[in-house]
């Protein structure tokens, strides 16, 4: 009878286990627990990754909104007040208002009559102390992108070479200058090179027979400096390019 209770008598841990070895069982846990921090890496991994496609797509039209909403609100809030007053409270009717004033003002001014006002508006400005030279500076930058090519402070794209040799930079043509020599006159041509923003940079003087000009109007100029040259186009010819049987020599065989 002893023997017999010996042989049915079960561990107190198998009986815990339902009766199972826990040698056999515990061997399948470790894979178990390996597929499940796998299969977690890769959810956040492709979670981490669609979330930044997210940011990155969203980003630029986020700010672009904003922007676009600030400058909406600003110009609006300059006749807002006067509907106000009037009991009119229609959003966006300010905007509305302040776009066809400028348009007013720029047909006015173009008349005989409003840019004899005009003048005479800035010739009262330019008596006053301090105020005239904001004026001159905030006019030469607005000239600077002016569609009137006859007042506009650039007059040409320039491509010099900047800043070492076989280096190329980007620059505006301001004005000219004549250098005296003792044996001849050199002409030099006073370049504006952005380096920051378009309207922080270097003047250089460099002589006109070491500018190319390119075939690239002010405002393409422009818009590849503000750009980050990210609109800068695939080839650049030269206005006075060097003939050679007829043909167009490209930019880089320049000597």
């Amino acid at each position: 009878m002893a023997e017999e209770k010996e042989s049915t008598s079960i561990p107190l841990s198998l009986a815990e286990n339902g009766g199972e070895d826990p040698t056999k069982s515990s061997p399948s846990s470790p894979n178990n627990s390996s597929t499940r921090k796998a299969c977690c890496f890769v959810l956040q991994s492709w979670v981490s990754k669609k979330f930044m496609t997210g940011c990155v797509v969203l980003f630029p039209v986020a700010v672009t909104f904003f922007v676009t909403w600030w400058f909406i609100q600003f110009v609006d809030g300059f006749f807002s007040p006067v509907y106000a007053q009037l009991g009119i409270d229609i959003f966006g009717l300010g905007f509305i208002t302040s776009l066809l004033f400028v348009l007013f003002v720029g047909v006015f001014v173009s008349s005989w009559i409003g840019s004899t006002l005009f003048s005479l508006g800035e010739w009262f400005i330019k008596r006053m102390p301090f105020i005239r030279h904001l004026y001159s500076a905030s006019k030469q930058i607005s000239a600077a992108i002016s569609p009137d090519q006859n007042t506009t402070a650039f007059k040409e794209v320039a491509i010099i070479r900047h800043p070492r040799v076989g280096e190329y930079a980007f620059g505006f043509i301001t004005s000219s200058v004549t250098l005296q020599g003792d044996n001849e006159d050199e002409e030099l041509c006073s370049v504006f090179v952005p380096t920051n923003h378009l309207y922080i940079g270097d003047i250089l003087l460099v002589n006109s027979k070491e500018i190319i000009r390119p075939n690239l109007s002010i405002r393409e100029g422009i818009e590849i400096i503000v750009s980050g040259g990210m609109t800068m186009p695939q080839t650049i010819s030269a206005l006075e390019m060097v003939t050679r049987q007829n043909d167009r020599i490209p930019l880089n065989r320049i000597a």
